[in-house]
């Protein structure tokens, strides 16, 4: 099981994420260093665990402003693959994929326009209000490509815990593709029982800032 550590961007900083609620996301405070310089977090991340990928989420580019291109560059030095969710803006670069988020689609179409465009992992994002996005992403497996993440951001930054029941669901139907949770890890536990249900791999930023998931708890996941 691959875990993935998560970086939000927001006006140049690293913010703490907490169930979706953007408006309100502060820079992070984080254990693993001080500050919330990407740079710095990015190098935080690398000396707490030997991660492969890191997710990044660039809010600014979800809703619509400039893309953290300088810092997105930066990143990329850290880390064999990104994994970036900019909205609809158009990125490049050594090692990105690009994340396309359901919540960014206007329509069924449309999203199936993007996915054809190149390799991407597709995130099937819910609110606190269900599924957002075009219905039919969300009911059509065989539309998915080969990764896709089940994005609860309900339970992000929170202690509700995973979406078990979701992702579950989405498992039961995604024939061989991978699939990754994303949402609500607290401790080592919830890694056990995701590993237990068959996920690829678990996007993670909570519990790693705040000590609650450590170096020794990690390397049992990755090794």
């Amino acid at each position: 099981m691959e875990l993935i550590p998560v970086i939000d961007l927001m006006g140049g900083v690293v913010v703490h994420a907490r169930r979706g609620d953007r408006a309100n996301y502060r820079p992070i405070a984080s254990r693993l260093c001080e500050g919330a310089a990407p740079d710095d977090i990015a190098r935080a991340l690398r000396a707490l665990a030997p991660f492969r990928t890191l997710y990044v989420a660039d809010l600014d580019a979800i809703a619509g402003r400039e893309p953290h291109r300088a810092e997105l560059g930066g990143l990329a030095g850290h880390f064999a693959r990104l994994w970036v969710d900019a909205g609809e803006a158009r990125l490049a670069g050594p090692g990105l994929h690009r994340v396309l988020g359901t919540e960014s689609m206007a329509d069924a179409e449309g999203g199936l326009a993007a996915l054809r465009e190149g390799p991407a992992v597709l995130s099937l994002d819910h609110g606190p209000e269900g599924r957002r996005g075009p219905a039919e992403l969300h009911e059509r497996a065989d539309l998915w490509p080969g990764e896709v993440i089940v994005m609860t951001l309900a339970r992000v930054g929170g202690d509700a815990g995973p979406d078990y029941d979701r992702l579950r669901g989405v498992l039961a139907r995604a024939g061989g593709r991978r699939v990754y949770a994303a949402g609500g890890v607290r401790d080592a536990a919830d890694l056990r029982r995701l590993a237990e249900i068959g996920v690829a791999g678990v996007l993670l930023a909570s519990a790693l800032h705040d000590g609650r998931l450590g170096a020794e708890d990690l390397a049992a996941f990755m090794g």
